[in-house]
């Protein structure tokens, strides 16, 4: 497999991850189809959000693939007003990955990423790898501290 950028970053950093892959189906690219393909529960498939707050801009949000975000909760961690999804067809130029595989790693520009306090209940959670089919497997604490993401209660459960 190609090696993706978000992979690139966390080798370039010495830090321990593992790479899971898993068979992609382009009609299903949802967290709890990854949790179901890799065997792994959808509370520690850790799917990776772009949004817009009106004062800071772009931001990543991970959240469990059980819940959604809580954008009101989002805005007010990052200090705005508020905060809504990107538009799908916006995804790929501003991160360099496509739906369904946007990591919180190795994007084009950097982005403040935010993550949902509930990763750090676990020792290793999953998140994209930058590519459909390939997840990363790493300790929220190894994430938060190559990406600079911040902590917050950011996930609604279904």
């Amino acid at each position: 497999m190609k090696k993706t950028n978000a992979v690139r970053l966390l080798e370039g950093r010495g830090v321990v991850f593992e790479l899971w892959n898993y068979e992609v189906d382009p009609e299903d690219v949802s967290a709890k189809a990854v949790a179901a393909k890799i065997g792994l529960a959808p509370e520690r498939i850790f799917k990776t959000l772009v949004a817009r707050g009106d004062k800071s801009g772009i931001m990543l949000a991970c959240v469990p693939g059980d819940s959604e975000l809580d954008l009101k909760a989002l805005a007010a961690a990052s200090g705005n007003k508020k905060a809504e999804m990107v538009h799908m067809k916006e995804i790929q130029p501003l991160t360099g990955y496509i739906r369904g595989g946007v990591s919180p790693l190795g994007t084009k520009k950097p982005f403040p990423v935010y993550i949902d306090e509930s990763a750090f209940a676990y020792d290793r959670i999953c998140v994209s790898a930058g590519a459909r089919g390939v997840q990363i497997f790493i300790s929220p604490l190894d994430l938060t501290g190559v990406t600079g993401a911040r902590r917050a209660r950011l996930a609604k459960h279904e």
